[in-house]
Formats: structure tokens, sequence, C-alpha cells
């Protein structure tokens, strides 16, 4: 009988892939477009790096 893996890894809901990619794509556009996003143009660095946290969350995390 084979052991079950002790680190599994699931696809993400819908909705935290949404979150995270709006957040990606927000901190993009703030930064190559130009376009001024309140909070999102001044930490474009943090805002990448809490939509990259939230989509590794969602994948490491069952049910989240």
């Amino acid at each position: 009988m084979a052991a079950r893996p002790a680190f599994v890894l699931t696809a993400p809901t819908v909705p935290v892939f949404a979150i995270a990619l709006l957040l990606a794509i927000a901190a993009l556009v703030a930064h190559y477009g130009g376009v001024a996003i309140p909070w999102v143009s001044g930490h474009v660095v943090e805002t990448l790096t809490a939509a990259f946290a939230l989509l590794t969350a969602g994948v490491v995390l069952r049910g989240l």
C-alpha cells in the first residue's frame, strides 16, 4: 500500500485566484502604465508580494 504524500498541493479557489490576479494587474498597470492607483502606486513591490503570497497560500492551504 502506497503512503499518502505528506505535502499535497491543491488548486486555489476561483476567488483567491481572481483577487491575486487583480492585485498583480493593478501593480503592473500602476508601474508600467503610469496610472495612479491609490496605495498601489506607492507600494508596487508590496502589492506584487501580497498577490504572490495570497496565491501561494491558496495552493498550499487546503480549502482557502
